[in-house]
């Protein structure tokens, strides 16, 4: 089923079309939501808020954009609050290091990526979030400024303002070559 068609049918309250945008949607936000905080605990939570949200709310979507974005930009509201409440620097030692198990070429990928997670992670809220959402998720500048109730003017001076600081880290910490 068609997911224009699996909205239409959950917001006349088809609890099992919500259900089918839930598990369609999940992996999606879900990986937005470990990448923007760089904790899995407070993830989970915020996901499950999330759904919660969109389960509340579901009469209120309009269908202007994917059913997925409208789930990121209330993650993204609730983690922007959750910031406001808690107002302190999330650590990413959680994130876990690479198994024995795996090949010294994979461990050695995983231990960049996480490099390049912390970089990411230290970043202010407003840029990383933007980052995050144009090069993971691939939103175009419009959905992101609709996600972030910001200009896409502020949207494309964020974005690229951060990729500058992102290399500069990256050279000042030897991930890259001058």
């Amino acid at each position: 089923m068609a997911e224009l068609e699996l909205i239409e049918k959950a917001i006349q309250g088809n609890k099992s079309a919500l259900n089918q945008l839930f598990v369609d949607n999940y992996k999606i936000l879900y990986g937005y939501m470990i990448k923007l905080t760089g904790d899995e605990e407070i993830s989970k939570d915020l996901v499950q808020e999330t759904l919660l949200k969109a389960v509340i709310n579901i009469e209120k979507f309009t269908p202007k954009a994917k059913f997925s974005t409208w789930l990121i930009t209330i993650s993204t509201n609730l983690y922007r609050d959750y910031l406001r409440k808690n107002k302190r620097v999330i650590s990413l030692e959680e994130i876990a290091e690479p198994s024995i198990s795996e090949t010294e070429e994979k461990a050695l990928e995983l231990i960049e990526q996480q490099e390049v997670m912390k970089i990411i992670k230290e970043l202010p809220y407003e840029k990383r979030t933007v980052f995050i959402l144009k090069h993971y998720y691939n939103y175009k500048y419009e959905e992101i400024a609709v996600i972030m109730k910001c200009p896409v003017g502020t949207v494309r001076s964020r974005l690229h303002n951060t990729i500058k600081e992102l290399l500069k880290i990256m050279k000042e910490r030897g991930m890259l070559n001058e």
